[in-house]
């Protein structure tokens, strides 16, 4: 029969390929045990939305299998989160282990639908997901996530609404439906510091913060208030859009904020009577725009009536129809975009693993 150290040295030969490490060196695998010829353990993983999570199970059980004396391998795929202990930031959002802003360099590029459904893709995928709308001249998010009661009050303590598996809070609870934002910074300011630390965000593995569009005070403000992980930029393809997103990946450069990739929005269009594709706005820019400063991908949404339809009705498009292609792009995003995490949290907590693009 295998032993325990025969069993391990096979599984080390299963690398993660995004943390370039084999996952025992990682410390992946969990509750190995062997029963005659039957061996089982338990894969744990550094995010439920793995993109290689299929692959690594398949690897595992093929390298366990192949060993004399295996009769079956039984693999069962778990994820925790990992990341800063979120306790040590002293009253400010002290449950949430990473906070993502998705940001835009201009307003019109879609930025508020993609966080919106990229919280609902890593909330489906198991993730524990809140959803922060900072966008404050143009809150949109309850609009898109359906969201029609405002937040409760506990105490001095708000209570975030949750819509499709996602906590969410935004300035939009706060403000008439036509009403104009009118706000110096200091009252800005004291609103967000009021979202950080006095609303009950409870234990979230991530925050995605929607940002407002551009590098002004607000978004400088913002960046050095919360305790960043890393942030992703949204843009479209054509050049004047990318022109622009490249001063908001300088604006988290210069403030020493990772930017954890780019998402191409309205990246091409397909008839839906013809099925003739059209890139509308060009395609490939923001793809080559990230290969130019070796920055992550994150891929490509196209822009399709359908998505426009599911936001309108306040049930994002990877809620409302998650098995179609259009759903599946961003959830392509999201496992990358909680990919990027994984490799930027593990470079910082072991520094022989690599962060490479």
């Amino acid at each position: 029969m295998p032993t325990e150290p025969d069993i391990l040295r096979a599984l080390a030969a299963v690398r993660d390929p995004d943390l370039h490490r084999d996952i025992v060196a990682l410390g992946f695998i969990k509750d190995l045990a062997v029963a005659g010829g039957v061996v089982s353990f338990r894969v744990e993983l550094t995010t439920p939305a793995c993109p290689v999570k299929d692959q690594l199970k398949e690897e595992a059980e093929r390298a366990v299998a192949a060993l004399p004396g295996v009769t079956r391998v039984v693999v069962t795929m778990d994820a925790k989160v990992s990341g800063p202990d979120p306790a040590s930031r002293k009253g400010m959002l002290p449950g949430v282990r990473h906070i993502v802003p998705v940001a835009s360099g201009k307003g019109g590029v879609g930025k508020s639908t993609v966080s919106a459904n990229l919280a609902v893709a890593l909330a489906r995928s198991g993730a524990r997901v809140g959803l922060l709308d900072l966008d404050v001249y143009g809150p949109s998010i309850p609009a898109i996530m359906g969201i029609v009661e405002p937040p409760q009050v506990a105490g001095d303590r708000l209570v975030p609404v949750v819509a499709h598996g996602v906590t969410v809070m935004s300035m939009a609870f706060f403000m008439k439906p036509d009403e104009a934002t009118i706000w110096r910074g200091p009252m800005l300011h004291k609103v967000v510091e009021q979202f950080l630390t006095q609303v009950e965000w409870g234990e979230l593995d991530y925050l995605l913060v929607d940002f407002p569009p551009g590098t002004g005070d607000i978004q400088l403000s913002l960046c050095q208030m919360m305790p960043l992980t890393g942030a992703a930029i949204v843009s479209t393809p054509q050049d004047v859009a990318l022109n622009v997103a490249s001063k908001a990946i300088t604006m988290f450069e210069r403030l020493r904020t990772p930017v954890l990739g780019l998402i191409e929005n309205m990246s091409y269009f397909i008839c839906p009577h013809c099925d003739q594709r059209e890139d509308i706005f060009g395609h490939g820019g923001a793809r080559a725009a990230a290969a130019a400063r070796n920055l992550p991908f994150l891929g490509e949404i196209p822009l399709a009536t359908p998505v426009r339809q599911s936001g309108d009705a306040g049930v994002p498009m990877t809620a409302a129809a998650p098995e179609t292609p259009l759903a599946k792009a961003f959830y392509g995003a999201a496992r990358a975009l909680a990919a990027q995490v994984s490799i930027r949290t593990a470079a910082g907590a072991d520094p022989a693993i690599a962060v490479t693009f």
